[in-house]
């Protein structure tokens, strides 16, 4: 099959899972099943069901550690509903905000400390307890803890999107080529 210009593009739409598992903002395991989908329509259904349905239980398989993992970090802590969601917004602004504008490593240091703050300082204006009660000083810790734990459940996530791309990608390389 490795002469088939199809299986080729299969594969590379496959590989594409690859960098958006290290990148959150990326679509990940999502290229695993239009890579199988676009070889099982090459091939017919009888021949390539069993790498479409591989990708598709390791998509959703990423999907169940992606909510599994920022879900666990952030209940620990008893963190608000909010701060995912700022660290998600971080993720974002520290991508493409003034971190990329550093000489090296800028993007990188976006997506590290990006998702940190936003996740720290949406929990310290949404906290239970208004900051006042509580003291500025206490918030604000209380903030930054949601937040590590919450960056703490984004690289566990993205570790196992990764390893899952790569059973993903193996996989269909296995059942694709007999």
């Amino acid at each position: 099959m490795p002469s088939d210009p199809i299986w080729w593009w299969a594969f590379g739409v496959q590989l594409l899972a690859l960098p958006g598992a290290l990148l959150p903002v990326l679509p990940s395991l999502l290229w695993l099943p239009l890579g199988a989908g676009l070889w099982v329509w090459h091939v017919g259904w009888s021949a390539g069901w069993l790498s479409l349905g591989l990708a598709c239980i390791v998509f959703l398989l990423g999907l169940i550690a992606d909510l599994l993992a920022v879900a666990l970090a952030s209940a620990r802590l008893r963190a608000s509903r909010w701060a995912v969601l700022g660290a998600g917004l971080g993720l974002l602004l520290g991508l493409v905000g003034l971190l990329p504008a550093l000489p090296f490593g800028g993007p990188l240091l976006g997506a590290l400390f990006g998702p940190w703050l936003g996740a720290a300082l949406v929990e310290t204006l949404t906290a239970r307890q208004p900051p006042l009660a509580l003291g500025w000083l206490l918030a604000a810790r209380r903030g930054a803890l949601v937040g590590l734990a919450v960056v703490a459940g984004l690289l566990v996530s993205r570790v196992a999107q990764f390893v899952l791309a790569l059973l993903g990608i193996a996989g269909f390389l296995l059942l694709s080529w007999a």
